[in-house]
């Protein structure tokens, strides 16, 4: 083991929601000693009794010279906690900062030019999997970012997932990869959705019709386990909040505006997540939207109420 490796052995958390305490649950599983920090205290405590230290401030969670690893809602959030000097001065030149939200790429290359200009060093690492996932280590991380920091915080991150997927050394490659990945399963689930009510407006189960299309011509994790979960209609326990997605996709139409490109679905997509947050799904899971699909179809819409 590296003198490097020894010493990351100890590291920092910023943000304990779904998807941050079923990772560091697991970095506890394996030995690592992980310092913890969260806006809402209530939500460290199981870890604490796990074995996690408590940060009462940010800056605390920093091990200095080492890697601090952050997991929040939103760019603004994001964006406050970063503007703290303390936690650069603690990084110093050699820490890194591990970025796994979902934010836009704009703001990443603003938190790495901060890093440059302060301390520490820009990584990105979002993650792809919802908590359910994340908890059972099948998640996949892209990881963008300088090639000697990503060697660094790579070894960290693959004993708690499925794979690791590098992107390059751009500070906002992985958020990239992230944002249109988020997209592609908006779709999936936006058309899974309206296909199951035009089938059963005309006559045929959308079961059966589920059973089809995932045997031969729709294969795979992606359309299996999102067709499962809106044929069940459990949309009041949340593993991503319909809020979430479309935070997501606002960032994603906000980066495709910016780069000049036309992305139509994505609009149509920002309306349909708009309209069910106005109609008060917005806490729910984040296949709520079909709801909605459902009523504009004059289908019962009162699956998981």
């Amino acid at each position: 083991m590296t003198q490097t490796q020894a010493t990351d052995r100890e590291f920092g958390f910023i943000g304990i929601g779904q998807m941050g305490r079923a990772m560091v649950e697991n970095w506890l599983a394996l030995g690592y000693r992980v310092r913890v920090y969260n806006r809402t205290r209530e939500k460290i405590l199981p870890l604490l009794e796990k074995g996690a230290v408590e940060a009462p401030t940010p800056a605390d969670a920093v091990v200095p010279s080492g890697i601090v690893m952050s997991c929040v809602s939103d760019d603004p959030s994001l964006d406050q906690i970063f503007s703290d000097l303390e936690i650069f001065r603690r990084l110093g030149s050699d820490g890194v900062h591990v970025s796994m939200s979902t934010i836009s790429p704009k703001m990443a290359r603003l938190l790495a030019e901060r890093h440059k200009q302060h301390g520490g060093v820009y990584v990105a690492a979002p993650v792809m999997g919802r908590p359910d996932t994340v908890a059972l280590r099948r998640q996949t991380f892209y990881l963008s970012g300088p090639t000697k920091a990503r060697e660094r915080v790579k070894p960290l991150l693959v004993p708690i997932c499925r794979q690791v997927l590098e992107l390059g050394e751009s500070a906002e490659a992985a958020h990239v990869a992230k944002l249109a990945s988020n997209f592609l399963i908006a779709t999936v689930v936006e058309s899974l959705g309206e296909a199951f009510a035009f089938v059963e407006k005309n006559g045929l189960s959308p079961q059966t019709f589920y059973e089809t299309i995932t045997e031969f011509l729709f294969d795979c994790f992606i359309y299996k386990g999102y067709g499962r979960h809106l044929l069940s209609g459990q949309f009041r326990e949340p593993l991503f909040r319909l809020q979430l997605g479309l935070k997501d996709i606002q960032l994603s139409l906000q980066s495709a505006t910016e780069s000049r490109t036309p992305m139509p679905i994505l609009s149509l997509l920002r309306d349909r997540y708009l309209t069910a947050v106005a109609q008060g799904y917005g806490d729910w899971d984040w296949t709520a939207i079909n709801l909605e699909i459902r009523r504009q179809a004059g289908l019962a819409h009162d699956q998981g109420q």
